[in-house]
């Protein structure tokens, strides 16, 4: 049971979405924004005076929080960096974790209350869009949602350069592996164990953006963004060998196919859905580039003149290029499309591989320099390696409800037993 897309008149000073968000590294899709609600309307002849004030409290903190920080999370978040550090997220974040315990006591041991609320929430994009669903289990779905978009926005934060540094530092980049894991925890969790909670019809009304398939995108999005970091941190090793960068690039090669074999075929519509379609494009063609690059440079160290290998290397290369190209007009697709954005300074794996694809291949690239089509020079590249993906999301679990209902549940126990039977009315 749910409405969707409520269509009213927008009023004067509602919300407008951003149309420029600046410099971003990490792709984090727009807000979904809870709605106030009071509790009493629903649940005050159901539970006690406390609770109820309690969970309105909670909720409404984080009403108000996510009221304010979503202009500011929407445009770049380098300059939010710059001007929070970090702290508002933490708040949020510590917002929603102290609701959702309390929030669970409504979907704990079936409890028949999880359908006597109705839970609105806005697209920050446009607030004529809002979906409301008497399902408490919709509530921890868009809580936990919530939780990972903080998360990916952490992470964003901690890979842009600090100020006069040429690049992110090997402290802040490790640390954004350990963000990117958490959220792809979030979003697995949501996928594996929220949704099938939600009734058919509610699964069908959920918009897109808590669609499984796009939760599974988000999660595989957070783990391929870790493989890149770990592989600059090759690039940056002097002990790192070939052999590992390019297992690396092809692992990070099928976490972006998978991504984008999850999300391609929905219907995002425009603005910030069409947007999160061609970042995950943009990435997994440089991803190709990188992969290839490798490829090339292995095949190439083990050819000689007569080796097959050799015109193999040179095919690999080439698609190196190829890709290269390719991925740089998918990033202009990407910030084209609104909202508007750009790259941060170049640093890390593409910065390295801009400078050293199109060198290689002039040096070590002698045959085939015909003009060629796309499709030729991508019919003719030699099969990448096949390797098992390493990563798997931190495992999460939601906290237990909290304490208040234990005394809430055996307190209506107790009137239960007080109230006077239709055989004790008659004596």
């Amino acid at each position: 049971m749910g409405c969707v897309a409520s269509m009213a008149k927008k009023p004067a000073g509602s919300r407008r979405p951003p149309s420029n968000i600046g410099e971003i590294s990490v792709f984090v899709p727009g807000l979904w924004i809870p709605k106030p609600l009071d509790f009493s309307e629903s649940l005050g002849d159901q539970l006690s005076k406390d609770l109820v004030e309690r969970l309105t409290a909670l909720r409404t903190r984080i009403v108000v929080m996510v009221g304010q920080e979503a202009p500011s999370f929407a445009r770049s978040r380098k300059k939010s960096a710059t001007r929070h550090g970090g702290s508002t997220l933490a708040d949020l974040q510590q917002a929603l974790e102290d609701y959702l315990p309390v929030l669970l006591g409504l979907v704990k041991d079936g409890n028949p209350l999880q359908q006597m609320v109705q839970f609105v929430w806005v697209n920050q994009e446009d607030d004529l869009e809002e979906t409301c669903m008497f399902s408490a289990w919709y509530e921890v779905l868009s809580i936990i949602h919530l939780m990972a978009l903080l998360s990916l926005s952490k992470a964003n934060l901690l890979l842009f350069p600090k100020m006069h540094q040429p690049k992110v530092s090997d402290e802040s980049r490790r640390a954004s592996v350990d963000v990117f894991l958490k959220a792809a925890g979030y979003l697995d969790f949501a996928v594996q164990h929220v949704i099938p909670q939600l009734s058919p019809e509610d699964r069908r009304n959920l918009p897109v953006e808590l669609a499984a398939g796009v939760l599974r995108a988000l999660c595989l999005q957070a783990l391929g963004q870790i493989v890149d970091v770990q592989l600059g941190l090759a690039i940056d090793s002097t002990k790192a060998t070939l052999a590992v960068k390019r297992r690396l690039a092809c692992e990070m090669v099928k976490y972006w196919q998978q991504a984008l074999d999850n999300i391609s075929n929905l219907h995002m519509g425009n603005g910030w859905g069409k947007k999160h379609q061609l970042f995950i494009k943009w990435r997994y063609l440089e991803a190709k580039a990188a992969a290839y690059y490798y490829h090339g440079l292995i095949l190439n160290e083990t050819s000689t003149v007569q080796n097959h290998k050799m015109a193999a290397a040179a095919a690999a290369l080439q698609a190196a290029g190829e890709y290269l190209e390719q991925s740089k007009k998918a990033s202009e697709a990407f910030h084209a499309t609104r909202p508007l954005s750009k790259n941060p300074p170049a640093w890390g794996t593409m910065k390295y591989l801009y400078e050293k694809i199109p060198k290689d291949i002039f040096s070590k690239v002698q045959v085939n320099r015909d003009l060629r089509s796309h499709e030729s020079i991508i019919e003719s590249a030699p099969t990448l390696p096949d390797f098992d993906l390493a990563l798997k999301p931190d495992e999460y679990h939601l906290p237990v409800a909290d304490p208040c209902w234990n005394k809430e549940n055996l307190k209506r126990t107790q009137q239960s037993f007080d109230k006077p039977t239709e055989v004790d009315d008659q004596y």
